[in-house]
């Protein structure tokens, strides 16, 4: 073992390689012109030029029509002045958007041919010229890495992290054994000494566009530096890019199924693949010098790193027989065999060299009619770098395709097929869609088909599926699912620790035991052995090797397919689609550089009007954009990034500028106008729980009498914000994330909306048992003795038992009244955790077709605390579960 402090990798250089001081600072960057002038929006002569440009080519994805017409109206609106637009048609403006000068690595045309032995009459397929696009890869990694966005979330050596309690955590990639062992093979080379391992994350996906004839293919190729952290590659448009689009071989449909034809799509896709990275295998030997986004220059070693693909593209990658694991060799009737052993790329060469065709496909689960393509790089072994797929793998594959499809199956031999399927609606078309609002939480209003679900629809019906099954099906059976989710929460975590890994363990272990369910009641009667459900067992050793799965998902590809794709596809004319969609993304990666250019140099701060003006020597005119985050709007999402530092979490109100014409601000004239008469009363006890913390209620009753009166003015606020920590969900870059819980009468004036919370009660408590649950009926503010109170009037709900339900592992609540009354109280905004989502316990009753979604909290008895309504709440309040 190598002693990697000796290596000392990660070491700052000089332009040419040679090594400076760490404490030395970066090369100046390249002169420019000075910010704010017209040389320095180049090629533009504006920033008014820019923007338009921007938001018509980006933002808006404008077509060629579209931008005419906005040039036209531009025109018109400039001739009283005797001026034109800077462009006289949308190729004019094209022509200057090419003119930028970063960004927009240009793509490559490779052709290529079948030279095999042809028959007498070849197939239309032997002697076609197929068509590689694909960019410099080199060039594109150089550019990724030079991107200052990525400054402070990049790792320059790999590390292992550990907690408090002495144990490994992992995080990004650069966390985990691969990189460490990776770096550890290249320090025995003294030539490596002090240079920066870049593993190369690499992804491919074929994906499908539509379009009114039918459906046109495209097979992209992504990747992406593996020294960012997760939640950069998951956020940052540059990131992961595009760098291929790989042929997709067409023929007759009597010839697909012929292993000619197949072999020769496989060894198509692999030789295509080889070439796409083949500009980076000289950079797997020997060091190269790269600028880093800190501004400084380093040698870089470049290394293929995991490739994220679903089980389909696995199949191919791997060379394995469909329906074999591409990690181990367990038989396809016995996948979950605990003796299977792992596959190397030496076992595989070892057994071509020795065993026949029929034995390697029948006895091991081997094709040998191509090598994979990693098989030409060095330290690459393709069955060790598949990625686990979490949404391929656990989302849509176990959870979607398994678990819901069983449960569905099983309902129609319980119920027979007519009354089967009358309950599957029952359980889509009303318990979904009469879940309660929630920041961030996807709502069904007509149910969703079960047979049409999307990845983002799995994710969001994830949340609330158990308590829909609840009533229809045997506690057993809600368990399994149950379990399943346990397991899933745990692997989309965001870091995991040994215990996170002990716990994941022992999620699967509970899983495969309750799954057995469905094979007793014949929904599975040959049993359970699924490629997709059996690679939930190489979790545990891909995280420890890979850090955390949130980084290394397919969903990253899929998001890409959109940008890449999809939203190209909308723009064209459908001829020769291929190259205007190439052209496209060139174009988009030139007006992003050109951003990123222009906001580090402080030239991109407020709204382009907002710009001019100051340019023009006046002061900026009031624009809403300009404190869009200070508060939140009726048409803004309840959810959204938060940038600051990392706290634990904080609570506040927001701004009362809006009502101040809405609401009386005296207590008893506000109690009368909201229908809360004993507002006043509540507010002059919590007034004396404030003053008097320590008092004994209990032994020592206070008179309403003897409680203070706040005689200053009431401010009303419809919603406060809740910032917590929470680097596994959809979080800014810091892993801090803002939600907003609203109080409002006519919400989107349509209904009351009264969100429900989580009270801290008891701070010694974990999870649960330290919290109650409130509903909030009025945020308000007032001042007492000087002190500003920000406050909410809450109705309690109070917990059933003392452990979460056995079959969905929630806790239960209900609503607590004190005789007809409901049990109110005020208490102080700071008691306020965040937001939390009940779903209701809905029995087994068939629900009236009248009711809505925005009336379950007042329709039922009782409610789940929903554990799975995001990753936050799953760790947060469950450590007692």
């Amino acid at each position: 073992m190598c002693d990697l402090s000796f290596y000392c990798p990660g070491r700052k250089t000089t332009e040419t390689g040679n090594f400076i001081y760490e404490n030395d600072p970066p090369p100046p960057p390249p002169a420019a012109p000075p910010p704010h002038t017209p040389e320095s929006w180049a090629p533009f002569q504006s920033r008014v030029e820019f923007d338009f440009a921007f938001e018509h080519y980006v933002n808006a994805e404008s077509s060629a029509s579209e931008i005419r017409r906005s040039l036209d109206f531009w025109n018109a609106v400039l001739a009283p002045y005797g001026a034109t637009a800077p462009w006289r048609n949308e190729q004019e403006l094209y022509k200057t958007v090419d003119a930028i000068p970063n960004g927009g690595i240009p793509w490559k045309l490779y052709k290529i041919r079948y030279h095999g032995p042809l028959p007498p009459s070849p197939p239309k397929w032997m002697t076609e010229t197929y068509e590689l696009c694909a960019r410099d890869t080199r060039s594109v990694l150089h550019q990724q890495l030079a991107t200052l966005d990525f400054k402070d979330k990049i790792d320059y050596s790999p590390y292992r992290h550990f907690n408090a309690d002495g144990h490994r955590v992992f995080f990004n990639l650069m966390s985990g054994e691969w990189a460490w062992h990776q770096a550890d093979l290249l320090a025995e080379d003294p030539r490596n000494h002090g240079a920066t391992f870049v593993p190369i994350v690499a992804g491919s996906d074929k994906t499908t566009v539509s379009v009114a004839t039918g459906h046109q293919e495209f097979h992209p190729v992504y990747m992406s530096p593996g020294n960012l952290s997760n939640s950069a590659r998951r956020g940052h448009s540059n990131s992961v890019l595009p760098v291929a689009f790989l042929p997709i071989p067409r023929t007759k449909r009597k010839h697909r199924n012929k292993p000619e034809f197949r072999t020769f799509c496989r060894q198509l896709y692999h030789e295509a693949l080889r070439k796409v990275f083949h500009p980076l295998a000289a950079g797997m030997e020997t060091p190269e010098v790269a600028k880093c986004p800190d501004g400084h220059f380093r040698r870089v070693l470049y290394g293929l790193g995991p490739y994220i693909a679903d089980y389909p593209e696995q199949v191919w990658l791997s060379g394995i027989v469909q329906g074999w694991c591409p990690k181990c060799d367990a038989r396809p009737e016995a996948l979950d065999d605990p003796g299977a052993r792992r596959r190397t790329c030496a076992k595989t060469d070892f057994y071509c060299a020795r065993l026949s065709t029929s034995e390697l496909w029948d006895q091991h689960g081997i094709r040998d009619d191509y090598r994979p393509f990693m098989h030409h790089f060095p330290r690459a072994d393709i069955h060790e770098l598949l990625a686990p797929d979490l949404l391929h793998q656990v989302i849509k594959g176990t959870f979607k395709d398994h678990v819901v499809s069983w449960v569905n199956t099983y309902l129609k031999i319980i119920h027979g097929e007519a009354r089967g399927n009358a309950v599957i609606d029952e359980i889509d078309q009303r318990r979904i869609s009469l879940a309660p609002s929630f920041p961030g939480l996807r709502r069904f209003p007509d149910g969703r088909d079960f047979e049409q679900w999307t990845g983002d629809d799995s994710k969001a019906l994830m949340k609330v599926y158990l308590p829909a099954i609840a009533g229809f099906v045997p506690a057993e059976m809600v368990q399994c699912p149950s379990a399943f989710l346990e397991f899933c929460y745990i692997a989309r975590q965001n870091s995991l620790s040994a215990e996170d890994l002990d716990n994941l363990d022992h999620a699967l272990a509970h899983f495969h035991r309750l799954r057995d369910v469905f094979i007793r009641v014949g929904v599975r009667p040959n049993g359970i052995s699924l490629p997709r459900q059996h690679s939930l067992c190489h979790y545990r050793y891909s995280i420890v090797l890979f850090g955390s799965p949130n980084g290394l998902c397919s969903s990253i590809t899929e998001s890409k397919h959109i940008v890449a794709v999809k939203k190209p596809w909308r723009r064209l004319n459908r001829f020769k689609a291929l190259y205007q969609m190439l052209l496209i993304l060139v174009r988009l990666d030139k007006l992003q550089a050109a951003r990123r250019s222009f906001e580090a140099r402080g030239m991109m701060a407020g709204t382009t009007s907002g710009y001019q003006h100051v340019i023009l020597g006046g002061n900026a005119p009031p624009s809403s954009a300009d404190n869009h985050s200070a508060t939140p709007k009726d048409s803004e999402d309840d959810h959204a990034p938060s940038t600051g530092p990392k706290v634990t979490s904080s609570i506040e109100l927001s701004r009362t500028r809006e009502l101040a014409r809405v609401y009386p601000r005296n207590a008893g004239l506000l109690a009368a106008a909201i229908g809360q008469p004993r507002l006043p009363q509540l507010i002059r006890r919590f007034l004396f729980d404030q003053t008097h913390p320590n008092h004994d209620h209990i032994t020592h009753p206070v008179a309403i009498e003897d409680c203070p009166v706040a005689s200053g003015p009431v401010f009303v606020h419809h919603s406060a914000i809740a910032r917590f920590w929470a680097p596994s969900d959809f979080c800014g870059a810091g892993g801090m994330r803002r939600e907003w819980i609203r109080s409002h009468p006519h919400w989107r004036n349509q209904y009351a909306r009264r969100d429900t919370v989580l009270i801290e009660v008891d701070s010694e408590q974990p999870g649960m048992r330290g919290m109650m649950v409130g509903r909030v009926y009025l945020f308000f503010s007032l001042q007492y003795d000087g002190i500003l109170y920000p406050c909410a009037l809450i109705h309690w709900f109070v917990t059933l038992g003392n452990r979460p339900d056995p079959s969905t592992g929630m806790w239960v609540v209900r609503p607590e009244y004190l005789g007809n009354q409901r049990h109110m109280s005020v208490v102080h905004l700071d008691s306020i955790s965040r937001a939390v989502h009940l779903m209701p316990v809905y029995g087994t009753a068939t629900l009236p077709e009248d009711l809505q979604f925005h009336e379950s909290l007042d329709a039922f008895r009782s409610f789940y605390v929903n554990r799975y309504v995001d990753h936050h709440m799953h760790s947060f309040m469950y450590s007692d579960g």
